[in-house]
């Protein structure tokens, strides 16, 4: 009896890429948002294509022609997934990671986008993933935090370390304890920041507060009602561990650790406009810094640091979004926003248009 053995390859994404016929006279230096998802771009043309394997959950959607030849980018690869939306993704060493409604987290290898397998948990629902380093810290339904160990080596390689908040034994779970405000989140977490010099995660919830954990005992040391409605956006200053939060409430609010000690005080609310704050973004250098907010009216507010106060001026607004602004992410020189009306806008900042300067978009759609 001969036996046949059927040997899945690897779900592999398939490639399409239409080179525009012109570009925009204002050029964008690619190198100033290099990423893996930019070797993709690049490298589009090289890749042949190949169908995704029958195991994968993931599919093709038609390409549709770009609505203008003069579009600096392209789209060379649209995927949809039955599972559910795909809520979360984070990219670092050449390695992408996709968070769905599932209990699976998606690991995939650019530029051919090869599915390296995946990080299977209890629990699904995956809004928010952040990667530093060999750690990657994941966000879930049951309001729990995975911190996962990562390895690069020939293969890539997870383990789960360890869980935020920590499993309590027995003894402790009946034993009444006097910071309950310090348990898990009450709903949904929204977001995640991660600041290195002290080994802090931050967690920020629909519940409206923000959590601060230490990683190395897992433990929570800070735990603060931040906003009046759900928080939907958190980061933090790896220069002075400054920490901002936006709210469906239409505020930013800008908070600092008390010194000395682990608990945050306000120090400076921004709210420009009534609309939600959906993301936000920070950039910084030697020179300057700049504070980004995207809201639900479609706009992209946007602040600068003030020198010696370190206080944060509003400097205007990015009109171009017809609906909500839902991500952004800020490199130096460079804004990318993402909108619920299906297109991103790549913002170049160049110096001498006013006081803050002024932002030249381009449209991806």
């Amino acid at each position: 009896m001969q036996h046949h053995h059927h040997h899945h390859s690897p779900p592999r994404l398939s490639y399409h890429a239409h080179t525009p016929t012109n570009y925009h006279r204002r050029e964008l230096s690619l190198e100033m948002v290099e990423s893996p998802l930019t070797h993709v771009l690049l490298r589009a043309s090289s890749i042949s294509s190949t169908p995704p394997s029958p195991d994968s959950p993931w599919m093709l959607t038609p390409q549709h022609p770009s609505p203008s030849p003069t579009l600096l980018y392209h789209c060379v690869t649209s995927l949809h997934r039955q599972e559910g939306n795909i809520l979360s993704i984070a990219a670092l060493k050449g390695i992408v990671f996709t968070g769905t409604q599932s209990s699976r987290i998606r690991v995939w290898k650019p530029p051919e986008c090869i599915e390296r397998g995946h990080l299977k948990t209890t629990s699904g629902n995956v809004r928010s993933i952040l990667a530093y380093g060999n750690l990657l810290f994941t966000a879930h339904k049951d309001c729990k935090v995975r911190i996962w160990s990562m390895s690069f080596a020939d293969n890539f390689r997870a383990k789960k370390i360890s869980t935020l908040p920590r499993r309590r034994s027995f003894l402790s779970s009946i034993i009444p304890r006097g910071n309950n405000h310090y348990d898990q989140h009450k709903d949904c977490i929204s977001c995640l920041a991660y600041y290195h010099a002290e080994d802090l995660v931050y967690t920020a919830s629909w519940d409206k507060t923000v959590k601060t954990w230490r990683v190395s005992d897992q433990r929570c040391v800070d735990s603060f009602v931040a906003h009046e409605d759900v928080i939907n956006a958190i980061v933090v200053s790896q220069e002075d561990g400054c920490l901002f939060t936006s709210s469906s409430d239409g505020a930013v609010k800008i908070w600092r650790r008390v010194y000395g000690e682990n608990s945050h005080a306000l120090t400076m609310t921004l709210k420009f406009q009534p609309s939600p704050v959906n993301a936000l973004a920070l950039s910084s250098n030697m020179t300057s810094c700049y504070l980004y907010s995207g809201s639900s009216d479609g706009i992209i507010n946007f602040w600068e640091k003030e020198k010696g106060s370190g206080r944060f001026n509003h400097g205007g607004f990015l009109r171009g979004h017809r609906f909500s602004v839902l991500c952004l992410v800020a490199l130096e020189g460079v804004v990318i926003s993402g909108s619920e009306d299906t297109t991103i806008r790549v913002w170049k900042r160049e110096e001498g248009g006013g006081q803050s300067g002024a932002y030249s978009p381009f449209v991806v759609s």
